[in-house]
């Protein structure tokens, strides 16, 4: 492999239209995934172990679900960590806790190499569009020196500070993504059970002050029916408010609005939405509701 190949790991939803888009850039990829399927369906190169990924390139790309996850590929026994190289860059994606990534940052910083934070935003949409924007935390050369393998994935990218100021930017920006999708679920619910036309509805909070990402760019297509397939899921969305409060904690910032989302994604996930993408929350706020569906008729509601 030559020093242009970049290392994938972690091609779920996200990982895996990340990849696509960089192979579709000319760029070559070596991925692993515990389902070589993934690999495969995105055009990356198959890595057979996390051990050869780091042992053959220079830049590692991470996306996965939480810092657990990530902990074990960074600190396994065949981990990043027993095969990285100096000089390399391990780039995390995902959306994990600021004092784990320090922690990994540390330690990699005794072997040499860099770990970059890298929080994204933009869901699977800007995901498959190369699209995405990110939010990092760590050595401003190495973030420069990355702009050949961003440029594919990314539209914007911020330096945010040191180690794990992106991770920290990434749970502060969806913390208030799930404060505005549950909260614009409930509105929209009730507006459902008041008989008001949900467009028109939508168009005068998106001439007003309720104006928020959930009402101009989820439900257009939610009250049609069209849940926009593919995003963040229910648990997901659950754990990354979890993440914040421990943050805000530990920065010792008082939480007083997390109750909200935090009920209402827990609701989402023990109606059984939990592995669905996070705009599912609207129904189960409409099943306890009476069994309501934004894009159904009032009778078939009620049937």
């Amino acid at each position: 492999m030559d020093n242009k190949t970049i290392g994938f790991i972690g091609l779920g939803n996200m990982g895996g239209r990340m990849t696509r888009c960089l192979v579709d850039a000319g760029l070559a990829v070596l991925g692993y995934d515990t389902d070589r399927q993934r690999v495969e369906s995105a055009g990356a190169q198959v890595a057979e172990s996390i051990g050869q990924v780091a042992a053959q390139v220079d830049v590692v790309l991470l996306s996965l679900p939480d810092s657990k996850v990530v902990e074990a590929v960074v600190e396994g026994p065949e981990g990043l960590l027993r095969h990285c190289h100096e000089g390399q860059i391990v780039v995390d994606l995902s959306t994990a806790a600021a004092s784990s990534t320090v922690r990994l940052h540390a330690l990699f910083a005794e072997r040499g190499v860099q770990y970059i934070d890298a929080g994204i935003s933009g869901g699977a949409a800007a995901a498959q569009k190369g699209a995405l924007t990110l939010m990092v935390g760590g050595d401003a050369a190495s973030v420069a020196a990355l702009d050949w393998v961003f440029a594919p994935i990314a539209s914007k990218v911020f330096l945010m500070g040191e180690s794990g100021a992106g991770h920290t930017t990434k749970l502060l920006n969806n913390f208030l993504n799930a404060v505005s999708l549950a909260a614009t679920a409930e509105v929209m619910v009730a507006g459902k059970k008041a008989g008001l036309d949900l467009h028109q509805l939508l168009d005068v909070l998106n001439s007003s002050s309720g104006v928020n990402f959930a009402t101009q760019k989820r439900f257009p297509y939610i009250v049609d029916g069209n849940y926009l397939e593919g995003g963040l899921t229910g648990k997901l969305m659950s754990k990354d408010v979890v993440l914040y409060l421990d943050r805000v904690r530990e920065l010792g910032v008082a939480s007083l609005n997390a109750s909200g989302p935090l009920a209402s994604f827990g609701l989402q996930v023990a109606l059984g939405y939990g592995d669905q993408i996070s705009n599912k929350v609207v129904d189960a706020i409409g099943d306890m509701s009476g069994g309501v569906r934004l894009h159904q008729t009032w009778k078939e509601d009620k049937a």
